[in-house]
């Protein structure tokens, strides 16, 4: 299918691992330009060193930046419009749902969840809805299934998600006819790294057991299940989809919705 991706100018932040190096890899593959930003970790240059190796270093722009912080996404800006003089595909991907389980964490953990979850999702949109505006752009979150109903997942980090849902649909609403925005919700999600990876090693029969009970496809989806469904939403063939949120989680919402 030719999803019409062919020389946009894209940002993946959170792009060093995980869901975003995989929403990085799809757009890549699609040969579209691609800007991949995290905090800095080796994993950022070890992901561009093998991407370039695959789709050539003239397609990818890799640089360090704090998305929880105004200051440095202003920089990031700049940086792009110096080397692409735009961008056509914003992808918000910050997030992190380690937190505790209590009933309501502590200003500390909170302040920490809301920054990463929620904060960084609004500076980034702050910061590149003028440049969307321009190029009549797309802008993608990307949340959780804990954003829709309560699994029992950090009360902190679902509150803050179902504050980017709230944010999208607010901002697709008032933007409609100058730049598309839409959220992704992933379900359970695997890859070396990942918190789910964290939570296998210390008890995988219970995991699996979790799974096999809450999700009616028994398995976890991967990173590239998720990239596939970002890569529709920022594609001409979703044109006329602004202010919805995707579902990619093998069905766990099903009997809840």
């Amino acid at each position: 299918m030719e999803l019409g991706l062919e020389n946009k100018r894209v940002l993946v932040t959170g792009a060093s691992r995980g869901i975003g190096a995989a929403i990085a890899k799809g757009f890549l593959i699609e040969k579209a330009k691609v800007c991949l930003v995290s905090r800095g970790s080796d994993d950022l240059f070890d992901i561009e060193k093998k991407l370039a190796n695959q789709f050539g270093q003239e397609s990818i722009f890799v640089s360090k930046c704090d998305c929880t912080q105004q200051k440095s996404l202003s920089e990031l800006n700049i940086k792009i419009y110096n080397k692409w003089q735009g961008l056509d595909i914003v992808i918000a991907n910050i997030g992190d749902g380690r937190s505790v389980h209590d009933v309501l964490p502590n200003d500390i953990y909170w302040k920490k969840t809301w920054n990463n979850n929620f904060e960084s999702a609004l500076y980034t949109a702050r910061t590149f809805i003028p440049v969307l505006r321009e190029s009549k752009g797309c802008l993608l979150f990307i949340s959780s299934i804990a954003a829709m109903e309560a699994f029992g997942a950090p009360v902190d980090y679902s509150t803050a998600k179902t504050a980017v849902s709230a944010l999208a649909k607010n901002m697709a609403r008032k933007l409609a006819q100058e730049v598309r925005i839409n959220v992704l919700a992933p379900g359970n999600i695997y890859f070396k790294g990942s918190s789910w990876d964290e939570k296998i090693s210390q008890n995988a029969e219970m995991i699996k057991n979790m799974i096999d009970k809450t999700v009616p496809m028994k398995r976890f989806g991967t990173p590239e299940e998720v990239a596939n469904g970002a890569l529709f939403l920022c594609s001409d063939r979703a044109k006329f989809i602004t202010g919805a949120t995707m579902v990619v989680d093998g069905g766990q919402t099903v009997g809840i919705f």
